[in-house]
């Protein structure tokens, strides 16, 4: 099947400056900027403005005096009907960004001061197919357009591959491959609990052991009699059609609630392996470590690190994100590794890539996958998966940028990691309130 067509909208490489011979209490007080980047029916997102200074300019050109960072500011993904409903619309749709003076970052952008408008108009219909610069200059706005802000806005194509889960994660749902309204099962979820009586767990304790001296699953080892509260010993495997596990989520660290609460701390967090088949064994391919926040909040903390394959015996890691979610509503747990590496361009005229790299890829049998664990090939959009909120059914969508699907492996591992991810929010549920009831039922296994 083919992937599903995305369009992201960048904007980036901001930049303010004030005249030079303007001695106003506005130039000369303006310590910081922000705007307010807003899309019709997107959420408003925020971006702190690089206020510039023009050295000798009487000596140098305009084109070198400055030096603009190349940094995205906002992102905007839109999918196949929101770009439908843009290039269809009758009226045009803009890309409005709100400047304001003397905002601090630490105050939330509210005591700031409305500088000036920018409207974008967005033309779309050639983004689906390739990359687009929408505006990439200066813009006078202000009193008398006397302030210059500078600003690029690209649009660039994005195909994802979409997988839908049919149920709860804990219930072993088949998993479906999504493309417009068609729905095709490609693969089989299975969850399942050790029991600490496991006679087989040597036996799977084999299976799983990485081909590196290091241990990445202490946890599967000989368990002690535990009195405390904990949860413990989840899994998830990711079949394909004809059977063959080809991913695996394994819970290697119990969630625990600290000592003297009811909650899982961000100083001693749980985690989990994701895992890939190879050479007959699995092999250790990313940790995503979760955990509460202050009990006043209702946020959820995760980190996702990823494993190299190294010679040596201790892997190296590379963390690609680490940020929180709503654990009462929900929300999206997202790899983007658009920003993660920015280059100065000493020019108004940068080719504002904002670090975004693009590639292609295709969904074949290769063995090329392999190659996935290199960070160099994760760039731009990686992955994205919803997460649900504590009273909420849950059926995880998943989308994956098809530049980091080269084979079905590669796949069932976004798909693993989205499951452990939906499942962090049951594992991190206060230990004063019952788990679901899927969980509840056969968390009785764990009593020894």
């Amino acid at each position: 099947m083919d992937p599903c067509p995305f369009v992201r909208i960048l904007v980036g490489n901001l930049a303010i400056k004030f005249p030079t011979s303007s001695r106003s209490s506005v130039s000369r007080s303006t310590s910081s900027c922000f705007c307010k980047i807003k899309l019709k029916n997107f959420p408003t997102q925020q971006a702190t403005i690089p206020l510039l200074h023009q050295q000798e300019p009487q000596a140098q050109s305009q084109e070198n005096n400055y030096c603009i960072s190349n940094s995205l500011a906002a992102c905007f993904n839109l999918d196949k009907t929101q770009i439908n409903k843009i290039t269809s619309s009758t009226r045009p749709t803009s890309l409005i960004l709100e400047i304001y003076t003397g905002g601090e970052a630490t105050c939330g952008f509210s005591n700031g001061k409305l500088l000036g408008k920018v409207t974008v108009p967005l033309d779309l219909k050639k983004a689906e197919s390739r990359p687009c610069v929408i505006h990439n200059g200066w813009i006078g706005i202000g009193e008398k357009n006397k302030v210059e802000f500078y600003l690029c806005v690209r649009a660039e194509p994005d195909p994802r591959y979409v997988f839908q889960f049919g149920g709860e994660p804990e219930c072993s749902p088949q998993v479906f491959q999504v493309q417009g309204s068609v729905r095709q099962a490609v693969f089989t979820c299975k969850f399942s609990l050790r029991n600490p009586g496991d006679r087989n767990l040597g036996q799977r304790q084999s299976m799983l052991e990485p081909s590196t001296s290091r241990n990445w699953l202490p946890s599967l080892g000989a368990e002690k009699d535990q009195s405390v509260k904990e949860r413990k010993g989840w899994t998830i495997t990711i079949h394909d059609l004809s059977g063959s596990p080809v991913a695996m989520a394994a819970m290697v660290t119990p969630f625990v609630p600290s000592p003297g609460s009811d909650r899982v701390s961000r100083s001693n967090p749980g985690a989990w392996l994701i895992l890939r088949p190879s050479l007959g064994t699995w092999k250790p391919w990313g940790r995503l470590e979760a955990w509460r926040e202050h009990p006043k909040t209702n946020e959820l903390g995760y980190r996702f690190e990823l494993i190299h394959d190294t010679a040596t015996a201790t892997p190296t890691t590379t963390t690609l994100v680490n940020s929180l979610v709503n654990s009462k509503n929900g929300g999206k747990f997202t790899i983007d590794t658009t920003n993660s590496v920015t280059t100065p361009v000493c020019s108004p005229h940068s080719s504002c890539d904002f670090g975004s790299g693009s590639g292609s890829g295709s969904w074949s049998g290769s063995e090329f996958g392999a190659g996935l664990f290199s960070q160099f090939l994760y760039r731009g959009f990686v992955m994205s998966s919803t997460v649900k909120g504590n009273s909420n059914c849950s059926k995880p969508e998943v989308e994956i940028g098809v530049q980091h699907v080269n084979c079905t492996e590669d796949a069932a591992a976004f798909v693993a990691l989205a499951a452990a991810m939906d499942l962090s929010m049951d594992a991190c549920r206060l230990f004063s309130q019952k788990l679901r009831k899927e969980l509840r039922q056969q968390s009785q296994s764990f009593v020894v």
